[in-house]
């Protein structure tokens, strides 16, 4: 199964643990500063290290989705003794070598 195919679960939704809220807060937080930046033209230099504290941002509320997503949807898979537990601990396994990159 690739990562690609888990794009198409359309029984599958954001875990409830995520504060959707919260999320979104930083999302558009991280957005607003870089595009902030570029729209009154600051300097090259202070853009680009905006953008890699960016990364950083993006990269922690990756972190929060993803220790959900094993604390509710995986542990939940496990105790309900779903048939799709290889699946699932492939699909995992997938997720992280993509998203370690």
């Amino acid at each position: 199964m690739s990562i690609d195919s888990v794009n198409n679960h359309d029984d599958r939704h954001l875990n409830p643990n995520n504060d959707k809220e919260l999320l979104l807060k930083r999302l558009r937080r991280i957005e607003g500063q870089i595009q902030g930046m570029v729209e009154n033209e600051r300097y090259c230099v202070d853009i680009l290290t905006q953008i890699s504290a960016a990364k950083s941002a993006i990269n922690a509320v990756g972190n929060m989705i993803l220790e959900n997503h094993i604390r509710g949807c995986v542990k939940e898979a496990i105790e309900q003794n779903e048939d799709d537990k290889q699946e699932l601990i492939d699909e995992m396994i997938e997720l992280m070598v993509r998203y370690s990159k």
